[in-house]
């Protein structure tokens, strides 16, 4: 299940499909997918596809973590990230091992509860989670030099783009029935919006679940 051929196999599917920084590309070879999955899912974990995690959400396709993440790096190194939907902790995981700091909100308390144990388990201690509603973002924390969303909104919320750090960037799924990647910069005149590719994610929804 969780053997390196399996895992070699994952990292040519994600090259293959144009993911191109080493840095991103050896976090996902190393971290073990499977701990983020109930047991009867962990046989899957290296699959290139969306999985369920219960709650009505999903641990993102290894793809789009991996774009996701490149998208928000490819600037150069950052400090402070504000992650939208902690959900499993993967995609949590994924980012602090490649930047300084993690700042994570999570709607639903059990994923929120369940994620910190698994970080905690893999010895990553630069991430602090909330249970909040993630489309207020995380303002005491702010401003961030990145912010990336593991779910839609219909429109990205005004708190988040207020809490970008100049030269921020913003990775978001954006939209309802058709959904698009976008790629949000905080420039000195505002902000430049890059339209990545189509892409299905679970809404972005208000209020918190205990």
């Amino acid at each position: 299940m969780t053997s390196q051929r399996t895992r070699e196999r994952l990292i040519q599917r994600l090259v293959d499909q144009g993911i191109s920084n080493d840095a991103v590309l050896d976090v996902i070879r190393t971290t073990p997918r499977h701990l983020f999955l109930d047991e009867a899912m962990a046989h899957r974990a290296y699959e290139d596809t969306a999985l369920p995690i219960g709650h009505q959400q999903t641990l993102s396709q290894p793809y789009i973590v991996a774009r996701m993440t490149e998208l928000l790096l490819a600037a150069g190194p950052l400090k402070n990230v504000l992650e939208i939907g902690t959900g499993s902790g993967y995609q949590t995981a994924v980012l602090a091992q490649l930047v300084e700091n993690v700042f994570s909100v999570e709607r639903i308390r059990p994923l929120q509860f369940k994620a910190k144990q698994r970080l905690r388990q893999l010895k990553l201690y630069n991430i602090q989670t909330k249970h909040a509603d993630g489309i207020m973002g995380w303002e005491d924390k702010g401003p961030y030099d990145g912010i990336i969303s593991t779910a839609a909104p219909e429109s990205i919320p005004e708190e988040l783009l207020r809490q970008l750090a100049p030269d921020g960037r913003l990775v978001i799924p954006v939209g309802g029935d058709t959904q698009q990647l976008q790629l949000v910069i905080r420039t000195s005149e505002g902000f430049e919006t890059e339209i990545v590719e189509a892409v299905r994610f679970v809404p972005l929804c208000s209020g918190t679940v205990k």
